[in-house]
C-alpha cells in the first residue's frame, strides 16, 4: 500500500537489515478503547506491506487505552518497544516491549518507568556514555488531580535514568525545560471544553533526541502554535541534561506532530512526522531536512 494509505500517528521508522519498520499509533483507536500495536515495512519509503500485528493486549494485561507512541529499538539482536498505556484505573505511563524480531510478537517486559502518580506520555530513549536515559513528557493532565503536588501546567519534559537492561528507573525525574518556554507555543484552545480547566495549558509531547554533525544534541518536540499543532527544536552542547536552549520559530509550523529522525539506507538524515492532525485521517509524511546557522530547517518532501 501507498504510504498515503496508512493512517497511524506518532510515526516512528527503525532502520534494520536492509528494511524499515514504521511503527505508530493506530489512528482508528486512539482516542478511544484500545489492544495493540502494528508495524508496516517497506524498502523505499513509499510503498508498504502491512500492517502485521506485533503486540495484541494479552489476558490479564492491565492497559485498555492509549496505545499510543511505540518506538522500536534494536540493542544487541534484541527489539526493545517503548510504548505509553493507560487504563481508566492507573494512570497513562511509560511501558517496554520486547521481541526477537521487529515483526513481534512483543510481550511485557519492564516494570512501569514513569512516576506512579504522574500522568506520563510519548517517551523515547537516548544513550549517553551508554547510559540509558528516559526522556518524556510529564501530562497537563495531572492538574486535575489535587493530590499530585508535581503537576504542571507549564508543559514538562522530563528525564530520568533507567537501568542498564530497561527494565526500571533509577533516578528521580527532574525536568529539562517546558514547552510554555518555546517562544511559538500558545496554550491549547481546548483546555475549558475537554478538560475544565479555566487556566492556561500548554501542551507537550513527542519528543525525540539526536546527535547532528554539529557535534551537537538536538531535541524535537510537539506543542500548540498559533496555527494549531507544531514541532519545535532545542539544542544542547552539554549532553542529554542540557542546559537546552529552543529554537524560536518551530521546525514543522502547522497541522502535524510527534515527528522523529533517522538515517535512510544511503544513510541520509530524514524526517518524519503524522500529518495532518486531523482525527482517523492521519499519516506518515518523510522530509529532507538541515541545519542552518544552528537552527533545524525543514526540506523537501520524500
Amino acid at each position: 500500500m501507498n504510504r498515503n494509505d496508512i493512517f497511524i500517528r506518532d510515526p516512528f521508522i527503525l532502520v534494520s537489515n536492509g528494511m524499515y519498520y514504521l511503527y505508530g499509533t493506530r489512528s482508528a483507536t486512539c482516542w478511544g478503547p484500545a489492544n495493540g500495536f502494528d508495524v508496516y515495512t517497506s524498502k523505499d519509503l513509499v510503498e508498504f506491506d502491512g500492517p502485521f500485528e506485533i503486540f495484541h493486549k494479552p489476558e490479564g494485561f492491565f492497559a485498555t487505552s492509549s496505545y499510543w507512541a511505540p518506538e522500536c529499538y534494536e540493542i544487541n539482536g534484541k527489539f526493545y518497544l517503548l510504548a505509553t498505556f493507560g487504563s481508566d484505573t492507573q494512570k497513562k505511563g511509560a511501558f517496554i516491549l520486547k521481541s526477537d524480531s521487529p515483526l513481534g510478537p512483543f510481550v511485557p517486559y519492564s516494570q512501569r518507568l514513569t512516576p506512579e502518580n504522574w500522568t506520563c506520555i510519548d517517551g523515547t530513549l537516548y544513550f549517553e556514555n551508554d547510559e540509558p536515559y528516559l526522556i518524556f513528557s510529564h501530562s497537563f493532565e495531572d492538574v486535575l488531580d489535587p493530590n499530585c503536588k508535581d503537576a504542571s501546567y507549564l508543559g514538562d519534559f522530563c528525564i530520568i535514568k533507567l537501568n542498564s537492561d530497561l527494565t526500571q528507573a533509577v533516578s528521580e525525574p527532574s525536568v529539562l525545560f517546558c514547552a510554555k518556554d518555546a517562544a511559538f507555543a500558545k496554550p491549547v484552545p481546548f483546555g475549558k471544553a475537554e478538560f475544565g480547566v479555566e487556566e492556561d495549558i500548554y501542551f507537550s509531547d513527542g519528543p525525540f533526541l539526536m546527535k547532528l554533525n554539529d557535534e551537537k544534541l538536538h531535541m524535537i518536540f510537539s506543542s500548540w502554535s498559533n496555527n494549531g499543532y507544531a514541532v519545535g527544536a532545542a539544542t544542547s552542547e552539554n549532553g542529554v541534561m542540557g542546559p537546552w536552549k529552543l529554537q524560536e520559530l518551530p521546525f514543522y509550523p502547522e497541522d502535524g506532530g510527534h515527528g522523529m529522525f533517522f538515517k535512510d539506507l544511503d544513510q541520509q538524515l530524514i524526517f518524519t512526522l503524522h500529518n495532518p492532525n486531523t482525527k482517523y485521517h492521519e499519516h506518515p509524511a518523510f522530509y529532507h531536512f538541515l541545519l542552518e546557522d544552528g537552527d533545524l530547517k525543514l526540506g523537501q518532501a520524500l
